[in-house]
């Protein structure tokens, strides 16, 4: 979303410009939501502070703080505790159809959050001007970090049940190829379980007819898949394989983006990427390297500990529980204050924070929109669909999240976001 600035005096670069030019739509959530404290927020998409791993992290700090050797105090390697990444491995092993991968340490690259990952493969794999092909819907904030880097997203076709549409696919990359601009194609960017927005998990027919297409392009494309939600499951992990894992995508060039953030705690900031590609990791260490020297050692020990220990699975099961009781919350209001009734629909997610939603013809929920002021009039928030489409549109969506809110607060943020949206359509 762009924004006047005011004049400067400095010379800004490309990076420096494109990002001037963006006004975060996080911020401003964040600013509306501290300007008015009565206001209730299903936009955040943070985890709840009840199901933070408090007593967890006390033992773990216990534990670091009464051995002798120091290490973990100073400096880290820039790719990450060699520990902590035979963990993620063990991890990864774990889901369906996974136990044989085949990864060591030097696959594994730990990051500031998969945030961080995303930014530095973007930044290495785009110029400004070139062409990222995203999911529809997809994560906003992904898209904002697009602008940012003056690199364009461009929706993948859709099939009628929100499938990746191969020969749709297949027709794009055709139009491209005829208007010259398909080397400006870079990078093909994938939500594979209980995505931001749509909670909706990609299957392994899916993926099999992707690898199809881009393996028969003149060069390849390479894949990020963001799991970032992928152990916030609420009964049974989804059962498609990653990326990594299938054979259709033997030795193409794939990425995947993980975290700690979502599933353990936000405020610890560790991600990791995963690649059998050498000059990938290689690369992005390198531009790492630059930034940080390597993500904190501290929070990594922690986790390394808290994952040695045996002690994260039973901390997942006890959130995922947690986490559905809120959905079921969130789903039971929004059914009682007669929303399903007035015309909206979505899929009860299977896991996740969040909760997808479509009006009825000729909704209008972007900011500004007379949904949205009088969202704010009844002191509620809540993510506008637009902002996860690449191509702005369409307006008739919202993404709602139940993940922050207390649970006892979930009712009356339903109650007034209903109230809300049938004045809207009312008019």
């Amino acid at each position: 979303m762009s924004v006047e600035r005011p004049e400067s005096r400095l010379s800004f670069s490309t990076l420096g410009s494109c990002a001037r030019g963006i006004d975060s739509v996080i911020t401003r959530l964040m600013a509306a939501k501290l300007a008015q404290p009565e206001m209730l927020s299903l936009a955040a998409g943070f985890t709840d502070n009840g199901l933070l791993p408090q007593e967890l992290v006390g033992e773990a700090v216990a534990h670091l703080a009464g051995t002798e050797k120091k290490a973990h105090f100073q400096y880290g390697m820039n790719r990450g505790r060699p520990g902590l990444r035979n963990c993620v491995i063990d991890l990864l092993k774990t889901y369906p159809g996974e136990a044989s991968l085949s990864l060591s340490p030097e696959n594994i690259l730990i990051t500031n959050g998969s945030q961080q990952g995303l930014y530095i493969l973007v930044q290495m794999l785009c110029d400004p001007g070139d062409i990222v092909l995203v999911e529809s819907p997809s994560y906003f904030v992904f898209l904002e970090l697009l602008k940012g880097l003056g690199v364009k997203a461009v929706s993948i076709p859709m099939d009628a049940e929100g499938r990746i549409d191969a020969d749709g696919l297949q027709a794009l990359i055709d139009t491209y190829k005829a208007d010259g601009i398909f080397d400006r194609v870079k990078l093909v960017y994938l939500m594979g379980a209980y995505a931001n927005p749509s909670t909706r998990c990609i299957d392994e027919s899916e993926k099999a007819a992707l690898a199809g297409v881009l393996h028969a392009l003149e060069r390849p494309i390479p894949v990020i898949e963001d799991m970032a939600y992928r152990e916030l499951y609420f009964e049974e992990p989804f059962p498609a394989r990653s990326l990594l894992a299938m054979s259709e995508w033997d030795d193409y060039p794939v990425i995947y983006a993980g975290t700690f953030t979502k599933p353990f705690a936000t405020g610890m900031k560790v991600g990791f990427i995963v690649s059998r590609d050498r000059e990938c990791l290689d690369t992005v260490a390198s531009i790492k390297g630059h930034q940080d020297f390597g993500t904190a050692h501290f929070p990594q020990a922690i986790l390394e500990y808290v994952l040695s220990s045996g002690a994260y699975s039973a901390h997942l099961s006890h959130i995922r529980q947690a986490y559905m009781k809120k959905r079921d919350l969130l789903e039971s209001a929004l059914e009682e204050h007669g929303f399903r009734d007035a015309g909206w629909s979505w899929q009860q997610p299977r896991g996740g924070l969040l909760l997808w939603a479509r009006g009825p013809e000729g909704t209008d929920t972007r900011i500004g929109s007379a949904f949205h002021r009088i969202c704010l009039e009844k002191e509620i928030l809540y993510v506008p669909g637009d902002l996860c489409f690449a191509e702005g549109s369409p307006h008739g969506h919202v993404r709602l999240s139940f993940g922050a809110l207390e649970s006892a607060l979930i009712p009356e943020a339903a109650r007034r976001f209903c109230e809300a949206a049938l004045a809207a359509e009312k008019g």
